[in-house]
């Protein structure tokens, strides 16, 4: 009897299995081939997956081919919290992982508890070698996301023409910014099917959209040549003590700009730390009043018009000149100078007497004409117009202000590019930074081509005034230490008061020089400006050497001399 109970439980428990077996089989018959579609549908959308392509960003690289910024491969340290709250090991997962990171461990500690998340960052942007460090620790809930971070091989650099991108590779300043359509590219997309530990199935893929890469961009500056002025300028900054110092370099037959700079600067790579003071690309983003440098585009309105030749005598008054009630006063005191002489030993009274035969309205048609007042439309960002007012807002004496930098503002890249039309023979050019932009194949998208933004002056006009410059960097003249062995050059110097609350400042200065060489057939045209210079502040002492120094050894690095004998 005993035999037979346990036969008939031992059937029993066959059968009860086999039930069972059958109830799920029949239901994942229905799963897999009907039944609830609703709920059919829910699981292969538990299982399809849409993963984004990041596109990589283009890079940046200078007129020779040297790579200036470019994306590299690193990883994003990523947690689930839910996983990890689960497993009890929140302390222990996040001292392991603050340690690793630099992080502090109480804070990631609160990040990681929190089990209705199923994703955080813990940190983003780490190297390769550190992400295997970490995945070594088999650490519970952690895992690592592939992604790449713009990176500045030169750090400090170029960094107000380069700029930067933040968190989301999106261009925030400079050439990373007015470029951006170029260099981010296009994502592409992955529609594909996961297993049940959530890992791709490959051969199950709906969609495969891969991105289009960023496109290269290629600037008209020199490496070689931006290093020669942020050197020079880094090293007048500390010799006056001085605000502040930037610079510019350009192709005169061209716009190319080959050298731009501005101190202080920052380095790229932390540019977050960098203070607002640092950022501020003073070369193009900086109006100042420009002293005598400005006699320059007066005395070529002048000439261009006719009313005085450069033989033309003007009584300068013994230094001190009377008009409207206010006073004029030379650096140095003359009696009479020919308008030649105006310019090479920049006198105030002379050059304020020769905007008096101009005329009000010509004056401001002329500077208008050389684009005072406007922007030039140079591809960077930040460039600020400067300051012209209109001729029914002057004074009695603001045509005689104007005529000597003041009651006027203007940007360095504007000044340079005064010089740059006068030695152009009169035809003034956009300056840009970029020369091409260049597809992953190699294909030029484009090019960029001289574009003439104005003709203040004839070529005549402009040949005679290439010569007064001249003069100005010859024995007697203001610029005299702006000259450099072998190589003809032509400036003018500039030494401005900065005008403060009432007035002009006593003690603190713009010094400044603005040149093209070589002067019988100008290729560069170069200023270096120097904010407050101490103990010396005039611009023929201060900016001009500075200059000198660039220029010399731009000679060497850019050709300048080869076929004609300056080297």
């Amino acid at each position: 009897m005993i035999r037979g109970i346990q036969k008939w439980r031992i059937a029993a428990v066959i059968l009860f299995i086999a039930a069972g077996t059958g109830a799920l089989a029949v239901r994942l018959f229905f799963l897999h081939l009907g039944g609830d579609g609703r709920l059919r549908q829910r699981v292969e959308l538990l299982r399809r997956a849409e993963i984004e392509l990041l596109p990589s960003r283009g890079r940046i690289l200078d007129r020779t081919g040297n790579v200036l910024a470019v994306n590299v491969a690193m990883k994003n340290v990523c947690a689930d919290p839910y996983v990890i709250a689960r497993s009890g090991h929140s302390r222990f997962v996040a001292y392991h992982l603050a340690r690793a990171l630099g992080l502090d461990p109480r804070s990631l500690v609160v990040r990681l508890q929190r089990p209705g998340r199923r994703f955080a960052y813990v940190k983003r942007r780490i190297p390769l070698e550190q992400a295997d460090t970490i995945a070594r620790m088999r650490l519970h809930g952690v895992f690592m996301e592939d992604t790449t971070a713009r990176y500045y091989p030169l750090g400090e650099l170029m960094c107000h023409v380069l700029g930067f991108v933040n968190m989301e590779e999106t261009g925030c300043a400079g050439v990373e910014l007015t470029y951006d359509r170029f260099l981010r590219g296009s994502g592409g997309l992955v529609v594909t099917q996961l297993d049940g530990r959530r890992r791709e199935l490959y051969h199950r893929r709906l969609v495969e959209m891969p991105p289009f890469e960023g496109m290269d961009v290629y600037l008209t500056l020199d490496m070689r040549a931006q290093y020669i002025v942020e050197e020079a300028l880094r090293k007048a900054l500390e010799r006056y003590r001085a605000r502040g110092a930037w610079a510019i370099v350009q192709r005169v037959k061209t716009g190319e700009i080959v050298a731009l700079a501005s101190l202080p600067s920052f380095d790229l790579n932390r540019y977050r730390t960098a203070s607002e003071e640092a950022m501020l690309n003073r070369a193009i983003g900086y109006i100042y009043e420009p002293g005598s440098t400005f006699k320059v585009a007066v005395l070529a309105a002048a000439l261009n018009e006719g009313v005085v030749t450069p033989e033309d005598v003007v009584d300068c008054e013994g230094g001190a000149w009377w008009y409207r009630g206010k006073v004029l006063h030379d650096h140095q005191a003359y009696d009479r100078l020919t308008v030649a002489d105006v310019l090479k030993k920049s006198s105030n009274i002379g050059a304020a007497k020769v905007a008096l035969r101009l005329g009000e309205e010509r004056l401001a048609r002329y500077l208008r004409g050389f684009n005072v007042g406007r922007r030039l439309g140079i591809d960077l960002p930040g460039e600020q117009a400067g300051i012209l007012r209109e001729p029914d807002q002057w004074s009695a004496i603001s045509a005689t202000r104007i005529a000597i930098g003041h009651e006027v503002g203007v940007t360095s890249l504007q000044m340079l590019n005064i010089l740059c039309c006068i030695a152009n023979k009169g035809l003034m050019l956009r300056p840009h930074v970029v020369s091409m932009v260049a597809d992953t194949d190699g294909s030029v998208i484009y090019r960029a081509v001289p574009t003439v933004i104005g003709h203040p002056i004839d070529r005549d006009t402009a040949q005679v005034m290439l010569a007064l410059l001249r003069r100005v960097t010859e024995a007697g003249g203001t610029g005299v230490k702006a000259a450099i062995s072998g190589c003809p050059v032509a400036g003018k110097t500039g030494t401005a008061q900065k005008p403060i609350c009432g007035g002009y400042s006593r003690s603190d200065y713009i010094a400044s020089f603005v040149g093209v060489l070589p002067a019988d057939d100008p290729d560069l045209g170069i200023i270096v400006v120097v904010d407050t210079p101490q103990p010396l502040h005039a611009g023929g002492r201060v900016a001009a050497p500075v200059f000198a120094e660039i220029a010399q050894e731009l000679l060497g690095v850019l050709d300048l001399g080869a076929g004609r004998g300056y080297l």
